[in-house]
């Protein structure tokens, strides 16, 4: 288990998001206020660990013919128990995120990582990448809840901070409105992903540069 190697791969070289481009239906429906992404990311983040550690403790015993299905199952445990808790103790960010709580169970990111890593490692290593991965998915959608908020309304912190109103930055009657709509959503995560890409290739390019200097 390097987690260094883990730690990395989930905030920047393989993120969910960014790199390996899963669970976007979520990350543009949902992220216009910090509030909401900080809820879905953590959920998310939950899940993902709790399922790995299960099918990491399983997968000598799972069949391979129905082993998608029981990682299904599994996950739906999960996000059974996380959408009753939410609407038990945070009812206002279970009404904001409505269906796409109980639409975790067919999120790419945590029934990939089922298959490519916790059905492969121990439970160790299948707890740290679920963490991580995440963690990255987390962190992806707090940017874009920050700048579609910030865009979009003017404010910062919604449903958080100033009684949920967030603190406004902007007057009323500057932000551009179409940030908090889908189109808003587009347009921020393709400035995300490109960023990152951009970000992954540089030291790349540098390097063959120094390699054609030195021949």
């Amino acid at each position: 288990m390097d987690i260094k190697k883990q730690f990395k791969e989930g905030l920047i070289t393989q993120n969910p998001v960014t790199v390996q481009l899963l669970g976007m239906c979520s990350v543009m429906a949902i992220t216009t206020t910090l509030f909401n992404g900080i809820g879905m990311g953590l959920s998310v983040l939950v899940i993902l660990t709790c399922a790995n550690v299960v099918i990491s403790l399983l997968r000598k015993i799972i069949p391979s013919k129905v082993r998608i299905a029981c990682y299904i199952v599994v996950i739906a445990g999960f996000v059974t128990i996380v959408d009753l808790l939410l609407q038990a103790y945070l009812p206002d960010l279970s009404e904001s995120l409505g269906l796409f709580i109980p639409l975790i169970v067919v999120n790419c990111i945590i029934l990939g990582r089922a298959e490519s890593f916790a059905s492969k490692n121990g439970v160790a290593a299948s707890a740290v990448d679920g963490v991580f991965q995440g963690l990255g998915y987390t962190v992806i959608l707090v940017i874009m809840c920050v700048v579609r908020e910030f865009l979009g309304n003017g404010t910062f912190g919604g449903g958080i901070l100033n009684g949920g109103d967030g603190i406004r930055i902007l007057p009323e009657g500057i932000p551009a409105l179409g940030m908090v709509l889908p189109v808003g959503g587009f347009l921020t995560l393709a400035c995300v992903i490109a960023a990152m890409q951009y970000f992954l290739n540089k030291p790349k390019k540098n390097a063959d540069t120094k390699e054609e200097v030195s021949k």
